[in-house]
């Protein structure tokens, strides 16, 4: 019994030596697990928030709830959207507001909310308004929890380039949550395009973007254009809309 044992033992062996020599050319043995173990550099420590949605450790504060000292207005000179109960709110005719920092690669958070609004605001009517990665590239804000209208305008849009994937809207009156990874252009020293804009979004934690390649800065009408730039300001846009933000904060990545 002991021979046999030792001689199926010894089959095995030799079977898995000639595995090895198969896989591995010139039958040089397989390398050791520690060679692909990588131990520096150590990433850097980050304590998360409390609570879900709220600023890391390395986050900065784009709006602290009490004031827009961050904030300017595109036209220059200060912010003229409101602060009500620790919440940002877009003002009639007060015109679009953007950070005073400029971002390039960067994690974003923020936190909306439309009021009720009356039956006959319909469309890109209800609740419009929309965050500027760079002040370039819309991601549109929008009740487009039961309000149809183009698919690449509704919320979770990167606005008339990407539908969303599905529609993760809450009811009216609930905060609404966008977690943004966006990784800017880069541009060759001509100017030309090396590689686009990318932006995955979710929204209330459901992924409506993944690696999105954007085409260009947002057009209205017509096809985006790249330009050459560089790092740019998060914009809010004004659309005559009272739309709430709060719980704004980024890290650059």
């Amino acid at each position: 019994m002991k021979k046999l044992l030792f001689a199926l033992l010894s089959l095995t062996i030799s079977g898995a030596g000639a595995l090895a020599q198969a896989t591995y050319p010139g039958g040089n043995p397989p390398p050791k697990p520690e060679l692909t173990e990588i131990w520096s550099p150590v990433p850097p420590k980050v304590e998360p928030g409390k609570v879900l949605g709220q600023p890391p450790s390395d986050a900065i504060i784009l709006f602290n709830g009490k004031d827009l000292s961050g904030w300017e207005s595109v036209n220059g000179g200060p912010a003229e959207w409101a602060v009500e109960n620790g919440e940002l709110v877009d003002q009639p005719k007060a015109g679009h507001i953007q950070t005073k920092q400029k971002f390039g690669d960067m994690q974003l958070h923020l936190e909306w909310m439309i009021p009720v609004l009356p039956p006959d605001r319909k469309g890109q009517d209800r609740g419009n308004s929309g965050i500027y990665l760079q002040g370039l590239y819309e991601l549109q804000v929008l009740d487009s929890y039961d309000n149809p209208t183009y698919v690449n305008g509704e919320a979770g849009a990167i606005y008339k380039q990407s539908a969303p994937l599905v529609n993760a809207l809450k009811p009216t009156l609930n905060w609404q949550s966008y977690d943004i990874v966006y990784y800017a252009p880069r541009f060759y020293n001509d100017g030309t395009l090396a590689e686009p804009a990318r932006v995955t979004v979710f929204l209330n934690g459901i992924l409506v973007q993944s690696n999105f390649a954007i085409r260009g800065p947002t057009e209205y009408r017509g096809e985006p254009v790249y330009k050459p730039h560089g790092d740019g300001p998060i914009l809010l846009q004004a659309h005559n809309n009272p739309v709430r933000y709060r719980n704004i904060w980024v890290r650059k990545l």
